[in-house]
């Protein structure tokens, strides 16, 4: 006789409930999608030795372990419990597993560490937001990406982050080879121009993708010491009304960031709609229930942008949109 589980037990510990009686999958958060090999190996062995040998690979960076007995769920939680403490995740009770969240895993690209056109290392800026702003129950996406690339998909998140670098021109060095230009034309927004046969960039057009620096020869441009990030809000997907985030803030600093998305917490605590299943409404709605105003004055509480930093005091969304058979008559 199969025993009673209690679901939302399960699904705290981030247990997943299956579609197969008797079994559950067990979720391993990743934030910023870097784990040791140690680690994975320590994941392999679960789902050879507890699960049905296999590992699926969550879109949000996490990893699933399926075929899992319910009965020997104590067992995984234990397996598990070494793995939480290497990767640093911010829980202090380690004993029963992954800590269910509706703040989901924190998705970032290799970034700085591994790809030449990444502004800035997006494992560590996701990890520092992951201690943050996690655990919670608040429903948050927030990704991060290392250029306009957006390698990440971070329009698809309530919160994108993505990399910028402030080209920095020595004109001693230029050749007027014009590569720059040329790239920034072709794989960019065509910020550069030549005047006097020296480069000149425009810094209303310039989106910081730093181009000009992967492809001068000479070295005449290079990233500026600084990190800056654009920050595109709001984006979703589900049923009712998905759409992608829109641009908000540019040339914003790190700490500056944390601070909003901490901020925005408030600003759901607030205003959310507890009616909602488990307190789950999605912040988009929020913002368009309460006014896009209402929500940057509770973001930009306490916040001090720095001098570079610009903001788009109106943004507009994209919902979907059908033509029905009367409105074409």
């Amino acid at each position: 006789m199969t025993q009673d589980i209690n679901v939302k037990a399960l699904k705290k510990n981030a247990f997943r409930q299956s579609k197969v009686r008797g079994e559950t999958a067990s979720r391993v958060r990743i934030p910023g999608g870097l784990v040791k090999a140690e680690d994975m190996v320590r994941i392999a062995q679960i789902a050879e030795d507890f699960g049905n040998g296999e590992i699926f690979l969550t879109n949000r960076q996490g990893v699933e372990i399926p075929g899992i007995s319910l009965e020997d769920m104590p067992k995984v939680q234990e397996r598990l419990k070494p793995i939480i403490e290497h990767t640093n995740i911010n829980q202090e009770d380690k004993d029963h597993g992954y800590m269910a969240s509706g703040t989901r895993n924190i998705v970032a690209c290799p970034g700085a560490r591994l790809c030449p056109f990444g502004c800035y290392d997006t494992t560590a800026f996701a990890q520092r937001m992951d201690q943050a702003i996690f655990p919670n129950n608040r429903h948050v996406k927030v990704a991060f990406t290392g250029c306009s690339n957006d390698c990440a998909h971070v329009a698809l998140n309530d919160f994108g982050i993505i990399g910028m670098t402030e080209p920095q021109y020595n004109p001693d060095r230029c050749v007027t080879c014009k590569a720059c230009v040329k790239y920034c034309n072709s794989r960019s927004v065509g910020a550069l121009s030549v005047v006097n046969g020296k480069i000149v960039r425009d810094v209303d057009k310039c989106i910081g993708c730093g181009v000009c620096v992967n492809y001068c020869p000479t070295r005449a441009w290079t990233r500026s010491p600084e990190h800056y990030f654009r920050v595109k809000i709001m984006g979703r997907t589900g049923k009712q009304n998905p759409r992608l985030a829109q641009d908000w803030l540019r040339w914003v600093d790190e700490d500056s960031i944390i601070k909003i998305v901490q901020n925005t917490y408030a600003y759901i605590d607030e205003y959310i709609d507890e009616s909602k299943p488990e307190g789950k409404e999605h912040i988009g709605y929020i913002v368009d229930r309460t006014g896009f105003d209402e929500f940057c004055d509770w973001a930009l509480k306490g916040v001090e942008l720095g001098p570079k930093a610009q903001v788009a005091h109106r943004v507009y969304w994209d919902g979907k949109h059908y033509e029905r058979e009367n409105d074409l008559v």
